[in-house]
């Protein structure tokens, strides 16, 4: 986990739930190392004494090599970021490198998107779609309206 990342994810933490969305941070840290995190001041390279959502520890690294993110060669896991319908289907993953975080923004769109196709059966979210913006219906003829108009 990246700290940037973290705490991102903390400032969004309310919005998300207020979307209906439980988030958790995992990693293959113990609680421990995760405690000092959390309590070192910023400035030195921790969150700051305060996380809105829980981080779970991961330390036999099953969930990360469960979710395909383990890099068994040097048992670290990759960044990934699931979403998961309250079936426990995983409807959307981002699996990034070390080297690139992930999108607070682009997760509650994509949330969004699923959430809106959900409601709306027979509805599809086209590229970049935004919350409120046009969706199509997955139909030929719909589908043709749209293409036409946008």
């Amino acid at each position: 986990m990246c700290p940037t990342e973290v705490l991102k994810f903390s400032e969004a933490a309310e919005e998300l739930s207020s979307l209906r969305c439980q988030i958790f941070g995992i990693s293959v840290d113990s609680q421990y190392v995760h405690k000092a995190w959390v309590d070192t001041k910023r400035e030195e390279g921790g969150l700051g004494g305060s996380l809105n959502y829980p981080l779970l520890s991961d330390l036999n690294k099953q969930t990360a090599q469960d979710y395909g993110i383990l890099m068994e060669d040097t048992g670290v896991a990759l960044r990934g970021l699931f979403l998961i319908d309250p079936d426990g289907i995983v409807m959307h993953s981002t699996i990034n490198n070390l080297s690139v975080g992930r999108s607070v923004s682009e997760a509650k769109r994509v949330l969004k998107a699923f959430q809106f196709v959900t409601r709306h059966d027979g509805h599809v979210c086209p590229v970049d779609w935004e919350e409120g913006q046009d969706t199509m219906v997955a139909k030929s003829e719909e589908m043709k309206k749209y293409l036409s108009t946008h």
